[in-house]
């Protein structure tokens, strides 16, 4: 098809420039003007401007046959395939239509292709989290906590001397045993099939009240629909990965955690009063919560918090694959 394409173009040039010197042969055959064997000054002027006439002619068809091309070549330039939707006018392409339309279908497979390359690679991290949470909780949790019950039972026994040393091994070692739990669970968010999208995300704020001093207010709307499992998981990620980086990176005094319907959307907001992204490219994270919320049909956007900092907004449209009303 390309080929064809090609070669269609191709024979627009060869038919246009022939049909251009097929006119100034006419005009020569039949305007009244002849060459002298010494050519005088003044036909050398006619034949000199019938060359130009011929040559301007030619260019300006050609121009009108090429023109759409440089247009297409440029737009193709500004398209950007991690954001989808964007397409090519077909309307007014003129020659380049046929490869517009390509172009179009193109991006077409590209934004499939990509969606199901995601979706699935986004779920073989999920099924990967799932099992380190897992083994974190059987094996790592229980030898710890054997390691507990075998402290306890020293310090009973023990002599008064090494007793203080025992019980700070025995607080670490329980210190260590809580962060692999919250490791644990946010590997593996087991609180969305418990408490439901609302209680996991307050249990996120809770949580980052608990380890940074970050007061966080919350903001859940009335009446919010039920989502199916994917697109509850979409939104707890998102929002586990906004927090964590206020956590990293924003240096924040409060935060903003809601959830809202906003017409026939769900939107999720995470603000605060940090220090703000300013021109930092974009990273992993933001990438991964793009990719995410493109599985569920969404829209991810990041930038300026009104009055400082960042606000990270994902909608989530109510009729998308994954969502339920």
């Amino acid at each position: 098809m390309v080929r064809e394409r090609a070669g269609s173009l191709f024979w627009r040039v060869c038919v246009t420039n022939a049909v251009v010197f097929l006119l100034g042969t006419l005009v020569l055959v039949l305007a009244p003007v002849t060459v002298s064997e010494r050519p005088l000054w003044s036909e050398v002027v006619v034949v000199s401007v019938g060359a130009a006439v011929i040559v301007v002619l030619n260019a300006l068809l050609l121009r009108s046959l090429l023109r759409p091309m440089d247009r297409l070549t440029s737009a193709m330039a500004s398209i950007d395939p991690r954001h989808p939707g964007q397409r090519l006018d077909e309307v007014g392409s003129g020659p380049a239509q046929p490869l517009v339309r390509s172009f179009n279908a193109m991006l077409d497979r590209l934004e499939v292709e990509r969606s199901v390359s995601t979706a699935r690679a986004l779920h073989a991290q999920e099924a990967e989290r799932q099992r380190i949470s897992q083994e974190l909780h059987d094996e790592v949790g229980q030898s710890l906590t054997a390691v507990l019950l075998g402290l306890k039972q020293a310090i009973r026994t023990a002599p008064p001397e090494v007793v203080e040393e025992l019980e700070q091994a025995r607080e670490t070692t329980r210190a260590s045993l809580e962060e692999v739990r919250r490791i644990s669970q946010a590997l593996r968010p087991g609180v969305l099939a418990d408490l439901g999208l609302v209680d996991s995300l307050s249990s996120l704020a809770s949580d980052l009240t608990a380890r940074t001093g970050v007061v966080v207010t919350r903001g859940f709307g009335p009446g919010l629909p039920s989502l199916a499992p994917e697109t509850e998981l979409v939104v707890y990620r998102v929002a586990q990965e906004a927090l964590t980086n206020v956590a990293r990176h924003a240096r924040a005094e409060r935060v903003h955690l809601g959830l809202t319907r906003r017409g026939d959307a769900l939107v999720l907001r995470v603000a605060d009063d940090g220090v703000g992204i300013g021109g930092a490219p974009v990273g992993a994270g933001v990438q991964g919560m793009q990719e995410r919320a493109q599985m569920v049909g969404g829209r991810l956007s990041v930038g300026a918090n009104e009055g400082g900092g960042t606000e990270v907004l994902l909608d989530v449209p109510l009729d998308a694959p994954g969502a339920a009303a």
